[in-house]
């Protein structure tokens, strides 16, 4: 059966030693080190229920992909075949055939355009440590770049059965304010009904421990500007989000981890020398404060923090 549990997550990063000095010494995820399939070791980091696991640009379990982010996501299957069967059943098919990949573990990849273009693998599970981490408690959601939510809700809640968690609407509004000044009347202010300058429509589906939070475009006609050292707003986010898209298509976007301190994670990594866009959490989605770390701390992974009810 194609068991519900999120295996593990893979990253593409082009400085590995240092996204793993990043989630080891300075977040505190047990390491464990793991047969590629290839004949190397692969750096694999416990968070909660699942892991994140480190590849370098043009390995063979990412595809050859040379571009850093985070690449696709494995489910487990206690038994491949009956998994893949599962699968199948519920109107998504498996593409290529079963071969040894992460932990000398079998997998197999799924239709993407069956999974709203998230990159997904059935795996055999995989052992690692399990080991906690004192400020980290497990991934709060991986961050998709959709083309179309309804899609998104078609394949992950109506076909896979994954529970839909929430769904919501971001929206940056902008108000013009008109203003006539005259030398004997004085100033007068007119206020102009709110205009919207970017958003986004979100879905949120629960995978394993973790969610898959489905972002897309709310306004095409608005793609906006993405500066990546500083902190976004509604409107960077769609930015990011449609020029995302635009490029590589609908996926994997980045990793949020649930934290119950984030001004202390963020602190503690400014105090290690880790280039932090927030040195303290914001308000963002799910009643939550956000925290985003500099992508290039991670290889060029967009990584950011949670912490949130």
């Amino acid at each position: 059966m194609l068991g519900q549990e999120l295996a593990y997550v893979a990253l593409v990063t082009k400085d590995k030693d240092r996204a793993a000095d990043l989630l080891g010494r300075l977040l505190g995820l047990k390491r464990s080190d793991l047969d590629d399939g290839n004949g190397g070791r692969v750096p694999v980091f416990a968070i909660g229920e699942s892991a994140l696991a480190l590849f370098e640009p043009g390995h063979a379990a990412v595809d050859g992909e040379t571009r850093a982010g985070v690449h696709h996501l494995a489910l487990t299957a206690g038994d491949l075949a009956a998994g893949q069967q599962a699968a199948q059943a519920a109107g998504i098919a498996a593409i290529g055939t079963p071969h040894t990949s992460l932990g000398g573990r079998c997998r197999i990849a799924l239709d993407p355009a069956a999974t709203a273009g998230v990159r997904t693998f059935i795996t055999e599970p995989i052992a690692i440590d399990r080991g906690t981490a004192p400020l980290i408690e497990r991934l709060d959601h991986l961050g998709v770049a959709s083309a179309d939510n309804a899609a998104a809700i078609a394949g992950w809640n109506g076909r896979l059965k994954r529970p839909i968690e929430s769904q919501q609407t971001d929206i940056e509004t902008m108000i013009p304010v008109e203003s006539f000044t005259s030398d004997t009347h004085g100033v007068i202010y007119h206020t102009r009904p709110p205009v919207v300058v970017g958003g986004l429509r979100v879905a949120f589906i629960t995978v394993g421990d973790t969610d898959l939070e489905f972002l897309q475009n709310f306004d095409p006609h608005q793609p906006g500007h993405v500066d990546h050292g500083s902190a976004g707003s509604t409107r960077q986010d769609q930015g990011a989000i449609a020029r995302f898209v635009a490029s590589r298509g609908p996926g994997l976007h980045h990793v949020a981890m649930k934290t119950s301190d984030i001004d202390a994670v963020l602190r503690g990594l400014d105090a290690a020398g880790v280039q932090v866009i927030d040195k303290k959490g914001r308000p963002g989605s799910r009643a939550g404060l956000i925290g985003f770390v500099h992508p290039q701390a991670m290889g060029g992974v967009l990584l950011h923090f949670d912490e949130r009810p």
